[in-house]
């Protein structure tokens, strides 16, 4: 493609937002859409804010989207129908299991939409500093189209495979990071609990072996109990049951995530949700 292709963001919350303010920057004529409109006002500044999903992917070389889950994906497309023209690529990041993702894929086959599945590493920063990860999959065909899409959003994208490989693989990222999560969570609730100050694991882990930088971020946010969310905990709670599912269709037998998944639906229901998932930490 000779010219920037025209983008359509369908989802402008957390991770929307600032993927939008990207794209943009990267000199992308965009629209943008929200099934909430007060959440895509603040964007009308520097894309076009459409009425409806249909009016911002009329005319579109790619549309993008990013809302909560599966059903709110297909809600969101089902909305767009009539401004969607054969051809267009969809380029669905949200993260929305392996089922759901087949699903999508079988409708963008009877739209006559190019599909790329291309879910993202990253939580609310990443997405605000354009250094996601992509972990894109879908047909050779669409990555030129495609990139200057992620190239704006992101620091790397990694090409994985047929669509779906995207999918599976951030279930797997996410996977490892709920384990991280609530491993700090548990380790500071086992000092505390053992009459020592918290604090004192994440010192003795720093910059060792042991040490990561996420150890460290989210150890101190749950101490300092800075819980503004990147990444809500309802959210988190949401994906933990897309990796169980993946894993339980796959035969793999998950020695922690069932725990970890119980330990952020207790944090769920203590009324936490809305949080950062660094709030599981309250109900240790």
């Amino acid at each position: 493609m000779s010219t920037a292709p025209t983008v359509a963001l369908l989802g402008t919350g957390t991770m929307g937002a600032g993927m939008a303010r990207n794209l943009a920057a990267a000199g992308l004529p965009l629209r943008v859409w929200n099934r909430t409109p007060e959440r895509a006002a603040p964007l009308a500044d520097i894309a076009s804010v459409a009425s409806t999903a249909a009016e911002a992917v009329a005319g579109a070389d790619v549309v993008v989207t990013m809302t909560y889950d599966g059903p709110s994906v297909e809600e969101a497309i089902a909305a767009a129908r009539g401004g969607l023209g054969a051809g267009t690529v969809w380029i669905q990041a949200a993260t929305v299991g392996v089922d759901a993702t087949t699903r999508l894929a079988a409708l963008a086959d009877e739209l006559d939409l190019v599909f790329v599945d291309a879910p993202v590493l990253g939580t609310k920063k990443p997405a605000e500093d354009g250094t996601l990860v992509v972990l894109a999959s879908g047909p050779d065909s669409a990555r030129d189209v495609v990139a200057p899409v992620f190239d704006a959003i992101g620091s790397r994208t990694m090409w994985v495979g047929p669509a779906g490989a995207g999918t599976r693989l951030k279930l797997v990222a996410n996977g490892w990071v709920f384990t991280v999560l609530e491993g700090v969570a548990d380790a500071l609730a086992l000092a505390r609990d053992l009459g020592l100050d918290p604090a004192l694991f994440l010192e003795a882990v720093r910059d060792g072996a042991m040490d990561a930088p996420y150890v460290q971020l989210k150890g101190s946010a749950m101490l300092a109990d800075e819980m503004t969310p990147s990444f809500a905990l309802s959210g988190a709670l949401k994906d933990a049951e897309l990796v169980l599912a993946a894993a339980a269709e796959a035969g793999t037998d998950l020695a922690a995530l069932p725990g970890i998944r119980d330990h952020l639906r207790r944090a769920v229901d203590d009324g936490h949700g809305d949080l950062d998932m660094a709030a599981t930490w309250r109900s240790h």
